[in-house]
């Protein structure tokens, strides 16, 4: 099953199969096949022709995949440009979100800039 030029897995069952997409997560894929009236645990070479233009009708209608992607950089860009504090945030590569950074945020901020005790290495004699 294609679905705007992306493939769903085959053998995989359909809910865990249209995360494939990206904006489609576990409990979207959920909503889409309890909409579209389709059992989750059902893989995408069992669907009839009916059931798979429900599921496509379903996903083509939401924000995915590239649109997606660029309508998140769009609101970080808009954040950035108005220089509010999530938007400095964004442009330091710090957590946006309250986290704390005196320890921890290693992802946004990088392994490499750890702080080390303070205590140099002696070199023996």
């Amino acid at each position: 099953m294609r679905i705007s030029g992306i493939t769903v897995p085959e053998d995989k069952q359909l809910w865990v199969g249209l995360t494939v997409f990206y904006g489609i997560g576990f409990s979207t894929a959920k909503k889409i096949l309890k909409n579209a009236g389709v059992a989750e645990d059902k893989k995408s070479g069992d669907l009839s022709e009916s059931e798979e233009a429900l599921i496509r009708k379903q996903v083509e209608s939401m924000t995915l995949e590239g649109d997606l992607k660029r309508e998140k950089a769009a609101n970080i860009k808009r954040l950035k440009d108005i220089h509010c504090y999530r938007g400095m945030r964004h442009a330091k590569g710090l957590p946006v979100r309250g986290q704390r950074t005196k320890t921890n945020a290693r992802t946004l901020r990088g392994a490499k800039k750890t702080m080390g005790s303070g205590r140099r290495k002696v070199e023996k004699k």
